[in-house]
């Protein structure tokens, strides 16, 4: 007959089956909902300094400070099979060097249980906005987009973007003053 081994060996086989399938019917029924919802950002205070860049060749870059208010409503996302969100809201912007720049401004992350209804109001970025060269002066194109990467219990990890986003143009001229 059967030994307990043969028995034990058995029965784990047959419950990482069960798991098994249980795991890829988590992920499948949540693998084709849409994600987006509608995002309003509105940018209250633009400005723009040059500075020196120690990163390179001694050089000054163009350095961006944004001020803005973000009130998206992210409880539709969550579902069972989401843990959390890590939303971040990006720059994407052309100049004659590079036909796409893309810089993070701001991050953050959302568990579930959070409060998922943002109402964030004069938020400054949290990351640098640095360009690699002169060209955040008189670009008059800069789109702001919040955009979220959705961290399932089982599935893939899709990127979202939100449905809205505010283009701003950057200031002609240099700020001159030590704060901001």
């Amino acid at each position: 007959m059967n030994t307990v081994l043969s028995r034990a060996n058995s029965l784990f086989a047959f419950s990482l089956s069960v798991m098994a399938v249980l795991t890829f019917g988590c992920f499948i029924t949540t693998a084709f909902k849409d994600r987006r919802v509608p995002v309003d950002i509105r940018v209250s205070r633009v400005l723009l300094k040059n500075v020196d860049d120690f990163t390179g060749p001694r050089e000054r870059s163009d350095l961006g400070f944004v001020t803005f208010d973000l009130s998206p409503h992210l409880q539709p996302i969550f579902d069972w099979n989401v843990k959390q969100l890590f939303i971040y809201l990006s720059a994407e912007y052309a100049t004659k060097a590079n036909s796409l720049n893309q810089v993070v401004l701001w991050d953050k992350i959302l568990i579930r249980g959070d409060n998922t209804k943002l109402n964030l109001k004069d938020m400054k970025s949290k990351y640098f906005f640095f360009d690699d060269g002169n060209g955040l002066r008189s670009n008059k194109n800069i789109t702001l987009t919040l955009s979220w990467n959705v961290v399932p219990n089982a599935g893939i990890l899709p990127l979202v973007v939100g449905s809205g986003h505010v283009s701003l143009p950057f200031p002609e001229s240099y700020e001159n003053t030590k704060s901001y």
